[in-house]
């Protein structure tokens, strides 16, 4: 299913494409844009995952280098019933996380420095559960596009804006409505990127609190991240929004409404479902022991 998704939101970026395309050079930009969105496609699926990582700054880790680390992703993914994807860190003081990948046999998790400094084992185990749940769900392909392809969309804005492709006077737009294109085509990118993330986070999240059995945990998790987002700046996320909606919290600033103009649900939702979980878990435990009595 999220295949087919994943071929809607292509055809759909495609198309948004060609429309930038021709608010910049008419039908020969058009023509352009349409080539250099089968081009951007084929790459995307290939090798958005590279693209993603690099643009974050995740570095490729060992079990030497980070052991503990290491070892609980491996026991999730067990616990999943994952292939071990690879494992990334990055060098940012802002607790974060994401996962990557084509499919789970080609699939990444990536954590910030601060995640592992600031939270607690429990809180990590949580996180990461998180993540691979979107690699169990195979969130990751449709997420990992649309990051690449919004970034594309943004640079063909912005390469227009520079060179002013649109001012033409023969163009039929307007040097206006062709400002206009520049300006709404990286918000209606950034649209697409909301609706695939939020319902996402939700489901991610009960996933990932059914892997590690600690959906307290997660909740405390994604307290401490959003408090330390909102103060702690992401500069690789800064210099490449496209590709925010990825991290398990907003890594940008500003950006803490759960509206159509959010990249993720808000905190305070997804802490109250956690709760919620919890709380059916522990009822749950409570009946089975006193079904089975004192002796199990």
């Amino acid at each position: 299913m999220n295949y087919f998704k994943t071929t809607l939101l292509l055809a759909a970026m495609t198309a948004l494409f060609m429309a930038v395309g021709y608010g910049l050079g008419r039908g020969p930009g058009m023509m352009i844009a349409f080539f250099a969105a089968l081009a951007m496609n084929l790459f995307s699926y290939w090798n958005s995952d590279k693209m993603v990582l690099r643009m974050a700054g995740a570095q490729a880790i060992d079990r030497a280098a980070a052991p503990e680390f290491f070892d609980m992703i491996e026991r999730l993914a067990r616990r999943a019933g994952l292939p071990m994807p690879k494992v990334y860190l990055m060098d940012n003081d802002q607790p974060n996380a994401f996962a990557t990948g084509r499919n789970p046999e080609n699939a990444a998790v990536a954590a910030t420095t601060g995640l592992l400094r600031r939270l607690s084992p429990e809180q990590v185990e949580g996180v990461m559960a998180h993540e691979l749940a979107h690699i169990k769900n195979r969130d990751t392909l449709i997420m990992t596009v649309t990051a690449t392809l919004a970034g594309a969309i943004s640079m063909l804005t912005n390469f227009g804006m520079f060179f002013g492709g649109s001012r033409d006077r023969d163009n039929p737009l307007g040097g206006i409505a062709a400002i206009a294109m520049m300006l709404l085509a990286p918000l209606a990118a950034m649209v697409v990127q909301m609706a695939v993330s939020r319902s996402r986070e939700y489901a991610a999240d009960r996933m990932g609190a059914e892997i590690s059995g600690k959906p307290l945990a997660l909740a405390h998790a994604l307290a401490t991240i959003s408090g330390a987002a909102a103060h702690i700046r992401n500069p690789e996320a800064e210099a490449n929004p496209a590709a925010a909606h990825m991290f398990i919290i907003n890594p940008l600033h500003g950006e803490r409404m759960d509206n159509l103009f959010s990249t993720h649900p808000a905190t305070e939702n997804r802490i109250a479902a956690l709760e919620a979980m919890a709380r059916d878990m522990g009822s749950a435990s409570s009946r089975t022991a006193s079904a089975q009595g004192p002796w199990g």
